[in-house]
């Protein structure tokens, strides 16, 4: 990565600095590359010089100049160094050196843009965690495609990551389900006063009902095969229903290539006494009290602005206290560095949780787990809001979206805003085959790299002929070494990417790659009549398709060679 090039170089020139005692400052504090806003103040900037300026007292630019007079050039690295405004160190790096990054591509290969980072510590991100009451709609869609990428992007970052996904199949919830799926085995539908409130009428019921009254086995998340039939018979019901819908939501993100390392049943917390633990736990540190016949949490204690009810007067505990089991057991599992994507809506029980964890005093930090907390989907067609299904009926299905305009574009829409922005997805666009949609003009960007490659070996170039450094210097036009830039800023993308929780940089980033690439491509004759530039050009095309391949594969999206 150019950027940790840098650091080194200014942090040797400040070494030399204190060792000439023209600067004294130790430690100095961390040093920070940036980009300049205008590309023609430099490749890099530094604050560095601002930063010391109080403990130095001197004026920043004096501090600056000190700098870069233990700078160099870093043995070839930097074409020239200065000074901006208040005393901003801006770094141009040399021509040279932007065309080494396409041989540092080439030996990398499908590894390129990946760092180490990461260092391969241990995190754990939980995303999606639906209720297993119905097919998964675009909130549940856009949470994946947030999540896995998340995932891809850590992993790419070299973290040692662990996928999870957390089934809420105990509650009220489930009861609701059981029941609903009961009563349609019975023959009675949604419009009969039999009908619970809060029971589930979608289509889906009937096809869980109906494979029930068929004895059909559906194969659990635990590998254990349930068979049922007896309408009267809720418990088993509530078993069948909840394992067929599991299956159905496998199916749904195995067709939007997600995949998890760790299932966890929140039954199981309570079947193996982790929840009631956890209670006792928190009653034992003096962080509960009873008042109104219910157990409260002093959850104020904890940065709360009111203290939470844990367990009812009905004996019931609240939604956050399974969590707070949950995530103690996540602990105990090693995980000191947890993410846990969700939607908006659960933004009033991160600090519940944090609280609970921080009651339970067994060295938990206080801003443990982190959360992702992603807005919501609106999707449109022809101009309208689309907002039921047929199947579902009350809200559009993650699978029909795919169905509809693939898997490649549902994917690449969820990652094109920040999380926590809300977003339009327009059906109508997603499917249209020109530039106007995202993912098609990224993934048109390496078709078109690939048919030049085709056209130029008719021509009797090839591509993978690699060109020595005098034919790489010839890359020296602004567009060729804009070209170069980004494609050298893909490791760095990806460490801010992971750094921020924020996986949508990858997709601005590679709108921006394929824009320069086909503006390249429309001013520049790849294939001339200079056998030297054309193997130049073709060498630097194919560490681009390279580097738009390796990126898309981090998005879970795939690179196709025709379009």
């Amino acid at each position: 990565m150019m950027r940790n090039r840098i650091a080194p170089l200014l942090e040797s020139a400040l070494i030399k600095a204190h060792a000439a005692q023209e600067l004294t400052t130790l430690p100095h504090p961390p040093i920070i590359i940036g980009n300049p806003a205008n590309p023609e103040h430099g490749d890099f900037s530094c604050n560095i010089a601002m930063q010391l300026a109080k403990g130095e007292r001197k004026a920043p630019r004096q501090v600056a100049e000190i700098i870069l007079k233990h700078l160099g050039n870093g043995d070839g690295l930097l074409a020239k160094s200065e000074i901006a405004g208040p005393g901003f160190i801006n770094l141009f790096v040399s021509p040279s050196a932007w065309q080494a990054v396409l041989l540092e591509i080439e030996a990398e290969g499908d590894r390129y843009g990946r760092t180490s980072s990461g260092a391969e510590k241990k995190v754990q991100v939980e995303f999606v965690s639906a209720n297993p009451t119905g097919p998964l709609h675009i909130g549940h869609g856009r949470g994946a495609a947030i999540g896995d990428t998340l995932c891809r992007v850590l992993d790419a970052a070299g973290w040692d990551v662990t996928r999870e996904f957390y089934y809420n199949d105990a509650g009220a919830q489930i009861n609701n389900l059981a029941l609903s799926v009961q009563l349609r085995c019975l023959g009675i539908e949604p419009d009969d006063p039999r009908w619970p409130e809060g029971g589930y009428q979608g289509e889906y019921i009937r096809e869980v009902a109906r494979a029930y009254l068929a004895r059909e086995s559906v194969a659990a998340a635990d590998q254990q095969t349930i068979a049922c039939g007896d309408p009267d018979n809720l418990e088993d019901i509530r078993h069948f229903a909840v394992a067929w819908l599991r299956r159905e939501q496998d199916l749904d993100l195995a067709a939007f290539d997600v995949k998890f390392d760790v299932y966890t049943l929140e039954s199981s917390l309570y079947s193996e006494g982790r929840v009631d633990a956890a209670v006792r736990k928190l009653i034992a540190n003096g962080h509960a009290y009873e008042h109104d016949s219910a157990l409260w949490l002093r959850s104020t204690d904890f940065g709360d602005d009111k203290d939470r009810v844990m367990r009812k007067a009905d004996g019931s505990y609240t939604y956050f206290v399974p969590d707070v089991a949950y995530h103690q057991a996540k602990w105990e599992r090693g995980f000191t560095r947890v993410i846990n994507e969700q939607g908006s809506d659960h933004h009033s029980t991160v600090t519940r949780v944090r609280a609970g964890l921080q009651a339970l005093d067994i060295g938990i930090p206080p801003g443990w787990p982190e959360y992702v907390l992603h807005q919501m989907v609106t999707v449109m067609r022809g101009g309208e809001e689309v907002k039921i299904s047929k199947r579902a009926g009350s809200y559009v299905t993650l699978r029909e979206l795919i169905d509809e305009v693939g898997r490649d574009a549902t994917r690449f829409f969820f990652l094109m805003r920040k999380p926590d922005a809300q977003m339009v997805f327009d059906i109508d666009l997603a499917k249209q085959q020109t530039n106007e949609n995202p993912v098609y003009y990224v993934q048109y960007a390496h078709a078109r790299i690939c048919s030049i490659f085709e056209n130029a070996a008719e021509k009797g170039f090839f591509a993978s002929e690699k060109p020595d450094a005098n034919d790489l210097a010839c890359l020296s036009t602004p567009v060729d070494l804009q070209m170069i830039k980004l494609l050298a800023a893909l490791p760095d993308t990806i460490d801010d990417c992971a750094l921020h929780f924020e996986p949508h940089r990858l997709t601005y980033y590679l709108s921006e790659l394929a824009s320069c690439f086909h503006s390249f491509y429309n001013k520049n004759r790849v294939i001339s009549e200079e056998p030297a530039l054309t193997a130049a050009r073709l060498y630097l095309l194919k560490r681009t398709a390279q580097t738009l391949k390796n990126a898309l594969s981090i998005l879970g999206i795939s690179a196709p060679e025709r379009m």
